[in-house]
């Protein structure tokens, strides 16, 4: 039983780890071409893969709106 827990587990953290790092590329590839596009100078700090992973497409466009306003980055 104990196994068949920790298996369940490591499962829901391997998959949460994978969508994380799933919307972490595609963010940091939205602001890639955003950069390239628009010439933004927006840096790929810790913070940015951060949002960018948790919050993915939106993520990335928070960071860009952020930057537009002059808030952050």
């Amino acid at each position: 039983m104990l196994i068949i827990v920790i298996v369940f587990g490591a499962f829901l953290i391997l998959r949460s780890i994978k969508n994380f790092i799933i919307n972490a590329v595609v963010g940091l590839v939205i602001l890639f071409l955003a950069n390239t596009v628009a010439g933004l100078d927006i840096g790929y700090s810790w913070l940015v893969i951060l949002i960018c992973g948790i919050g993915g497409i939106l993520g990335a466009f928070l960071v860009i709106l952020m930057h537009f306003l002059g808030i952050a980055f």
